[in-house]
């Protein structure tokens, strides 16, 4: 039946439903629409793990490559850097952190970490102008040798 109660929207307000239903309706308005949800970045652990690995992938790469002897002395000084240095700088903030936090009023030890961090890029900067230099004399070399055998 149509104009029944039953069929008329709000019918529990009656002829009130305007104000029953109308701030309902403003907050709708007013509040805030849904956030999208954050994105899933992966957490420290994982990407420490990624970089884990990255680091193992050229081993296997080396391991079959026969190198000459100034690149076996610069991947044996990015090994170091990676296996020892690395590691050992971080270590040695993450504890000392620690430590300077139950005695404050000491250089903090981000400062040490920033040195550290700062010199091995210097020193791995440094290997890598080396055996880029290397490689170009061995291809200017090359070039040269093509050239004196052609004619």
């Amino acid at each position: 039946m149509p104009g029944s109660a039953g069929h008329r929207p709000f019918s529990a307000a009656g002829p009130y439903w305007p104000v029953v239903a109308g701030p309902y309706g403003a907050g709708a308005l007013v509040a805030p629409p849904e956030r999208p949800p954050l994105p899933d970045f992966p957490t420290l652990s994982a990407r420490l793990g990624a970089v884990r690995e990255d680091f193992g992938k050229p081993a296997g790469y080396l391991a079959e490559v026969d190198l000459p002897p100034t690149a076996t002395e610069g991947v044996h000084t990015l090994s170091r850097i990676v296996r020892q240095d690395l590691p050992e700088a971080v270590d040695s903030f993450v504890r000392t952190r620690w430590w300077t936090r139950l005695t404050p009023g000491q250089k903090p030890p981000e400062r040490h970490l920033e040195r550290q961090l700062t010199v091995l890029r210097e020193e791995a900067e440094h290997l890598a102008s080396a055996l880029r230099d290397a490689e170009v004399r061995r291809q200017e070399t090359h070039t040269r040798h093509l050239e004196e055998r052609g004619g």
